[in-house]
């Protein structure tokens, strides 16, 4: 006679051996969470995906982040406009001053104040290099996390020599803190639209170098193609912008489509995929390389002698020689530096197609010298909510190869 209170079942193996099994029973099912991350190379900082396991297979997963909090957006609200700049490189700090050039946008929208045209296409120059400069380092690590570790070394070079070109501009090569609110921090030295055109010259070299070496590698396709599938619908859901939403065939650039600075005035091609996989987001990356180098050279060839600061007594800092010698340039200069200078009332939004994605700064002010409040889009923070959903199914190798190919920030998650 059965029990009917015993959980107990009978299973027939396909070898014809009969067995009992207890659902209860730790063993009687290969399912196990796994936290991988927060502490873990592959995970591109501090960033942890808990993953139900079936062996290898991610059945179900949630992402988590925080682990680097550090208040951005409220130290916005209690730093003056002018002292918020050092805090914009350490968002997307592979690519700082794009950050720095779209949050000096947005506050010099609420001042109404015209930037001068040389200093508009410096920052178009040196937003474009820190693209390829984002772009060398997500294609790169991407190919490290599956085994190609020599591509990456092929474009560490080559950012090596962008650095060298950004430190000629502002003294520093990661965290540059270059714009200011109406201008720039220094003009470009003699010379450096020269060394420029040099540099663009061999990276479009080095580019097609690592093209021929991977895009067409059997193991990298059998890695990549058909692996972290996103499509459109989804990217539309989860509010992809940039080259993941691209990848997917989402034809959008704000360089193009909302055109800021002199966008307007340079060609250049958007290149778009339709598979929205692992593949499609890395060919997507190399082309916009060589689309940004196209953009360099042309700026360089349109700039011209003038002047990199507005003349407006608001935000401009005075000379050295004026501080050191009038009575009125250095007050001026103390309290520029002291208590800042005080913004007209109101709310703006700028925003610019970053290395990643859409990035805006909006500001609301309160006519203060400080933002009554602040808050920064950064497209990191859309693209991991989604991973979960673009990794169900995969294998544990394969999430490494989607968070990888999707370029995860943690600086700009944790803001």
């Amino acid at each position: 006679m059965s029990n009917n209170s015993d959980p107990r079942t009978q299973l027939t193996l396909p070898s014809g051996i009969t067995v009992e099994h207890d659902p209860d029973d730790l063993w009687s099912d290969s399912r196990m969470i796994v936290n991988i991350g927060p502490t873990h190379p592959a995970m591109h900082g501090a960033l942890r995906m808990a993953a139900k396991l079936n062996g290898e297979t991610i059945e179900s997963s949630y992402c988590a982040f925080g682990y680097t909090h550090r208040a951005k957006e409220k130290l916005g609200e209690n730093r003056t406009f002018h002292q918020f700049i050092v805090y914009t490189d350490r968002l997307n700090y592979c690519s700082s001053l794009v950050n720095n050039v779209t949050y000096a946008m947005a506050v010099e929208k609420l001042l109404g104040v015209e930037v001068p045209e040389r200093a508009v296409w410096i920052r178009m120059i040196v937003s474009e290099i820190a693209r390829v400069v984002d772009h060398l380092v997500c294609v790169g690590i991407n190919a490290v996390d599956l085994g190609a570790f020599s591509f990456f070394l092929y474009g560490f070079h080559q950012r090596e020599e962008a650095y060298t070109l950004i430190e000629k501009l502002c003294g520093a090569r990661l965290t540059t803190s270059y714009t200011r609110i109406g201008g720039l921090m220094f003009d470009a030295p003699e010379g450096f639209e020269k060394e420029l055109k040099a540099w663009v010259n061999r990276t479009r070299k080095v580019i097609d170098e690592m093209d021929r070496l991977l895009t067409g590698n059997k193991i990298w396709h059998q890695r990549t193609i058909g692996v972290g599938v996103f499509n459109k619908e989804a990217c539309l859901k989860y509010s992809y912008t940039g080259p993941n939403a691209r990848a997917a065939g989402i034809d959008v650039d704000l360089r193009r489509d909302q055109p800021s600075m002199f966008y307007k005035n340079v060609e250049f091609d958007v290149p778009v995929a339709q598979n929205g996989d692992v593949f499609d987001r890395y060919a997507v990356r190399i082309e916009e390389m060589r689309q940004s180098l196209n953009i360099i050279a042309q700026c360089a060839d349109r700039m011209k002698k003038g002047p990199i600061w507005a003349e407006d007594k608001r935000v401009r800092i005075p000379d050295k020689d004026v501080v050191h010698n009038t009575m009125e340039g250095l007050i001026h200069h103390f309290k520029f530096f002291m208590t800042g200078f005080e913004v007209p009332e109101g709310e703006a939004y700028a925003c610019f197609e970053a290395a990643n994605g859409e990035l805006g700064f909006y500001i609301v002010s309160k006519g203060a010298p400080r933002a009554h409040r602040m808050r920064i889009r950064g497209p990191s923070v859309y693209h991991y909510q989604g991973l979960s959903s673009m990794v169900r199914g995969e294998k544990i190798a394969d999430m490494i190869a989607a968070l990888g190919s999707i370029n995860i920030i943690a600086g700009e998650l944790d803001r």
